[in-house]
């Protein structure tokens, strides 16, 4: 792309580079309720986005946190009857606040409780955007699901229209991670060719993903251009670190280290040499 007037569609009014713009400027608080194994990973990733990360998941301080954040982000990956407890207390604030609400339901699919606490989430709360892999979106859509642990395994062949099928049942936006990425609202899907392979040799990238989602849904106000310009600035920081730009990686430890590097290097004017308009398509829509 020569300038950076790239559209993403009818549905969104601005840029990627827009977007990066919006959160250096505002710089959002993120309430990130996470699992234990990624909180590290989680609260750094939003800052290095331009956010300001707080991973309280004290009952009786949500309210007041996330009453004064701006994004809200629930990840089930260590769930437990108080966790289950705490993510429902800041859902409900966020709603009552006016606060961005992202849900990543880590497992749906996997085992009954995940499945149960999964589908409470989704539907009870008001939630803005859902990421998962498509394992998971699967299973919120009401489909049978192949996920094993936390990932997702198998094919998902009709992925897109899966992801529709889960937003219309939830009424969130939905972004389904995978080798392309899926982000699809009632009644259209886009396809994401962004990212790279290496992103798939780390522990917690689906969870950083759903931090990026969050800290963009912070600065902006549609859910959808916050999916949208999130996974795609997400998998451009994949791809500049595996373009070694950030130095060399011997492999995943080291490659971590610069995606994260990469994130926190994104910028206007970087994201402004890349052809986005090439990496995105509409792969499904409504037929009225």
């Amino acid at each position: 792309m020569s300038d950076n007037t790239t559209k993403l569609g009818e549905e969104v009014e601005i840029t990627v580079q827009d977007a990066l713009t919006e959160l250096a400027q505002t710089t959002p608080l993120v309430n990130a309720i996470t699992n234990d194994v990624t909180v590290n990973q989680v609260a750094n990733i939003i800052l290095h986005w331009g956010g300001l990360p707080v991973m309280s998941d004290d009952v009786r301080e949500l309210d007041e946190m996330v009453g004064v954040a701006e994004a809200c982000l629930l990840n089930m990956g260590t769930v437990s009857e108080t966790g289950e407890e705490a993510m429902m207390t800041a859902g409900q604030a966020a709603s009552e606040h006016g606060t961005g609400l992202v849900l990543d339901p880590v497992g749906a699919g996997a085992t009954t409780t995940r499945s149960r606490v999964a589908e409470r989430l989704s539907v009870d709360l008001d939630v803005d955007v859902i990421n998962g892999n498509r394992g998971e979106i699967a299973a919120l859509a009401g489909e049978d699901a192949e996920v094993r642990g936390v990932e997702s395994v198998g094919e998902h062949p009709d992925a897109a229209e899966t992801a529709m099928a889960c937003a219309q049942r939830t009424e969130a936006v939905v972004v389904a991670s995978g080798a392309t990425d899926i982000v699809a609202t009632t009644d259209t899907a886009f396809e994401l060719s962004v990212g790279d392979e290496m992103l798939g040799t780390l522990v917690g990238t689906g969870c950083m993903l759903g931090g990026t989602i969050a800290a963009f849904c912070g600065a902006l106000d549609d859910p959808l251009t916050a999916a949208l310009t999130g996974t795609i600035a997400f998998g451009l920081a994949g791809e500049t670190a595996a373009s070694g730009e950030f130095g060399e990686y011997a492999g995943p430890a080291s490659y971590e280290t610069a995606f994260l590097d990469a994130a926190a290097g994104s910028n206007p004017e970087t994201t402004a040499s890349v052809d986005i308009d090439s990496r995105v398509s509409r792969v499904l829509a409504e037929i009225e």
